[in-house]
């Protein structure tokens, strides 16, 4: 938690609005967080220096791109070495398909979340880009059949208990 920031009720209403539409305008945002834009200007200045605020992101409908089916593969790579690790993850963001790589504890290493065209699609890819690889132990496949936004995301909200008193 050393890395935190300390936010107030005002950072975190222009983080609840930007989460929602980052397109939104500084005079807009202004407006409802009332604050002045240059006060909105100089919060959201703050949020992205001290790096709360980490970028924009467009999203891009896979469907709409030709890759309809999405799966999560559960990826187990042997041996575990740092030396194969870095090659292996390279590869794995390099690949068109890819759309998010997650390292995990537990009986599987990875977590890669991919868009493919079809079912043929998705066993060429598991096929070529994964199990043919020396480091790679296992590959099970979940299909993905709806997804949802969460959030936004806000600092937990202190339990009781950690109140001074």
């Amino acid at each position: 938690m050393a890395d935190s920031v300390v936010l107030d009720a005002v950072d975190l209403h222009i983080l609840r609005l930007l989460q929602n539409d980052a397109r939104t305008t500084y005079r807009e945002l202004a407006a409802e967080v009332g604050v002045a834009p240059s006060t909105c200007l100089d919060r959201v200045a703050r949020l992205r220096r001290t790096g709360v605020i980490l970028g924009h992101q467009l999203r891009l409908d896979p469907a709409k791109l030709g890759r309809g089916l999405e799966a999560l593969l559960l990826v187990q790579v042997r041996p575990h070495r740092r030396e194969l690790i870095g090659p292996f993850v390279d590869r794995i963001r390099a690949l068109p398909e890819s759309r998010a790589l997650f390292h995990l504890t537990g009986p599987d290493d990875y977590l890669v979340h991919v868009a493919v065209a079809d079912p043929a699609d998705l066993q060429r890819l598991v096929l070529d880009e994964f199990t043919s690889r020396r480091e790679v132990a296992r590959v099970e496949t979940r299909l993905i059949f709806q997804e949802w936004e969460c959030g936004p995301l806000l600092p937990p909200v202190p339990s009781p208990s950690m109140s001074a008193d």
